[in-house]
């Protein structure tokens, strides 16, 4: 699968699954991206990688495809909605880029020009690494490029139905731990905004499918993953590298001492 197959699939409501990654160790995500996972999310806003881990981090995950059983995706969670770091992550062959703390329809009409080439944007070229895997041909660019839209503040939950249909989203992606706190949480996944958070998630994917574009969601785990897809959403991050690494081995631990 390359970008274009992905940006097909994501514009056709397929059902995709994916891995995220927060930490700068290339050979992990090598391996992850050889398992099989639809796309891989490189963290460049919470995450512990700089620019130079975001590029070979990618390289990574293009190796890890390479041998895996498809074609898996580099995606990059950029760490504003801003021209200079979501035309880096694309320079360095990111096939999108997921855009945070989104409130409105003028900031998805932002983030949609920064990662497009004009006339339809006012992305800078220079892809440096992104030619080799897209093309040096703006139009081809364009086409490829998936641009999402995170959902985890009051406003971006209010006005939800004006940002999904914003020309040029191609969709919408909830933060879970941003969402419940702007939903009134005293921390991510408090269950006294259970019943809120959930209708929520509901009104997202509908709002979503409604407007004919992508829904999808983090989840911490592949039972939490089927259920949002079984839900409605059409693609769905499960977990994380460091979550998982600190889960492996505090069960391990805890095997090794009882």
């Amino acid at each position: 699968m390359n970008a274009n197959d992905f940006s097909h699939k994501v514009r056709s409501r397929e059902k995709l699954v994916g891995y995220w990654i927060t930490l700068d160790v290339p050979p992990a995500a090598e391996r992850i991206a050889r398992l099989g996972y639809d796309y891989v999310v490189l963290d460049a806003q919470h995450g512990l990688i700089g620019y130079q881990g975001l590029m070979t981090g990618l390289l990574a995950i293009d190796a890890g495809a390479s041998i895996g059983p498809r074609a898996t995706v580099g995606l990059v969670r950029v760490e504003a909605n801003d021209p200079t770091p979501i035309g880096r992550a694309l320079d360095a062959g990111a096939t999108g880029v997921i855009v945070p703390l989104i409130d409105s329809a003028d900031d998805v009409a932002r983030a949609v020009r920064a990662a497009k080439y004009p006339p339809v944007g006012v992305r800078s070229f220079g892809p440096m690494r992104a030619a080799l895997r897209i093309g040096p041909v703006p139009a081809d660019s364009n086409d490829a490029t998936v641009v999402l839209a995170m959902i985890e503040t009051p406003l971006g939950l209010e006005n939800v139905a004006e940002i999904c249909a914003t020309p040029g989203l191609d969709g919408v992606y909830v933060g879970p731990s941003d969402l419940s706190l702007a939903l009134g949480a005293r921390f991510p996944g408090d269950p006294e905004v259970e019943g809120p958070f959930e209708e929520a998630v509901e009104l997202i994917a509908r709002t979503a499918r409604e407007a004919g574009i992508a829904a999808g969601i983090h989840t911490f785990d592949g039972e939490s993953a089927k259920k949002r897809l079984d839900q409605g959403y059409t693609f769905a991050t499960v977990a994380s590298d460091l979550s998982h690494l600190e889960a492996i081995a505090a069960a391990h631990l805890d095997t090794a001492r009882s």
